[in-house]
């Protein structure tokens, strides 16, 4: 190997994101498997339109009818039944008919679900993005050490 590309190889190690990438794959995957349930791809699936998430947040203040889940969305009340359909049939919601109004409450289990299975990874991120900031922080530490070198007149400063 040359010197040449000893320093390139070197300046690929200085800033490679080696320690950014998850080395228990098969943990991982074996994890997903095994707590993979239509229950939570449909809790995932109900979570990923904002106008749901916006009527979950709604419904966290309390009960509240199909109606008033559409109005900060200016949708027609079919519109808001689809979304309401979607929450409902996710387990995140329950709607009950009082004669000829539909009021809806929120069911927090299946949110807790969710996040019971986000929160295992949360491990992996947190190393992930300590390794990221360590990185970043020599980074800095070297490109300041190399401006107090470099001054107009080549002075130390």
């Amino acid at each position: 190997m040359g010197a040449a590309s000893a320093v390139e190889a070197q300046a690929v190690d200085k800033h490679s994101t080696i320690q950014l990438t998850i080395k228990f794959r098969e943990f991982i995957f074996n994890y997903m498997v095994e707590h993979d349930s239509p229950q939570l791809d449909m809790i995932f699936r109900a979570l990923g339109d904002s106008t749901r998430r916006g009527m979950l947040a709604r419904l966290a203040l309390g009960e509240k009818t199909v109606g008033e889940l559409a109005e900060p969305f200016a949708m027609s009340f079919a519109g808001a039944s689809k979304h309401v359909k979607v929450l409902e049939e996710a387990g995140l919601i329950r709607r009950e008919v009082r004669g000829r109004t539909h009021v809806c409450t929120l069911e927090p289990g299946p949110l807790a679900s969710a996040d019971q299975w986000l929160r295992h990874y949360d491990r992996f991120w947190t190393g992930r993005l300590d390794a990221l900031e360590q990185l970043l922080r020599e980074d800095d530490a070297r490109k300041a050490a190399a401006g107090k070198k470099k001054t107009p007149k080549g002075d130390a400063k």
